[in-house]
């Protein structure tokens, strides 16, 4: 599948987390398609292989690590496979759904870590490698949670965020360099963990799952469920030489559901 936009990013490099699956998945093969060279990490080895063969397919290089990036070894694995990427796409599994006066001190500190903490570790070890080369594209995958919280996710509506806010920021003083870093807040797509927060919710209002799909549903203008390579291709065009003009953003892609103007 060629593009009719040359995105401008042949020949880069791009770390991509989580990216064996879902939406991670979506984007590294995305920016495969546009001749990056992609490291892909994610903990289970046998969807990391799949992918990086779906990688190596559309002709791309790529490198695959198993390995937690919410944990310090798992983040220098990433960073020993990829040490100077131009591109970052922080991406991590979210935090349980649930009721928050189930949650102890340890379950907030691990959605911190995994959601807020992780992705700023990773920006702090490649942003002043972006600035020297006067190029870098970062993008956090948060959720549409952080402009309409979901009210099972408080523990994601909380640590992603505190995610948002340290962006908004940080990308205000990185843009002079053309380094951008925006957000992307995925809605209803169709991955594993949505498969959770919908059989979550199902089993909050003790109906079936397919009736808690179509609750959800009802709430999508689109009418559908979004799928992870348009998300990816999203993702691969705000890493473009075009969009350097644009940082500090929360793209929502959600098929209409959020009801606001702004």
């Amino acid at each position: 599948m060629g593009s009719i936009m040359d995105l401008g990013i042949r020949g880069k490099r791009a770390l991509v987390c989580a990216a064996s699956k879902g939406l991670g998945r979506g984007c590294a093969l995305a920016l495969a398609r546009e001749g990056v060279q992609v490291t892909i990490v994610a903990r289970g080895a046998e969807a990391l292989a799949a992918t990086l063969a779906e990688i190596r397919k559309v002709g791309a290089d790529g490198t695959a690590v198993a390995a937690d990036i919410t944990t310090p070894a798992g983040r220098a694995a990433a960073l020993a496979a990829c040490p100077q990427p131009d591109i970052l796409v922080n991406n991590a599994g979210g935090p349980p759904p649930g009721d928050f006066r189930d949650w102890s001190r340890d379950d907030w500190l691990a959605a911190l870590d995994a959601n807020m903490l992780t992705p700023i570790e990773l920006i702090k070890a490649t942003v002043d490698g972006m600035i020297e080369r006067k190029f870098g594209r970062i993008i956090n995958i948060t959720s549409g949670a952080v402009k309409a919280p979901i009210d099972v996710l408080g523990l994601s509506n909380g640590a992603r965020s505190g995610l948002t806010g340290f962006v908004a920021g940080l990308a205000r003083k990185t843009v002079r360099h053309n380094v951008t870093i925006n957000n992307l807040l995925p809605g209803l797509f169709d991955t594993d963990r949505i498969r959770n927060v919908v059989g979550a919710q199902a089993k909050t209002k003790n109906i079936a799952y397919e009736a808690a799909l179509a609750e959800r549903l009802a709430t999508i203008p689109a009418g559908r469920i979004g799928d992870p390579a348009e998300f990816g291709a999203a993702c691969a065009w705000l890493c473009s030489t075009q969009a350097g003009y644009i940082t500090g953003q929360n793209w929502l892609l959600d098929g209409g559901a959020y009801p606001g103007t702004f």
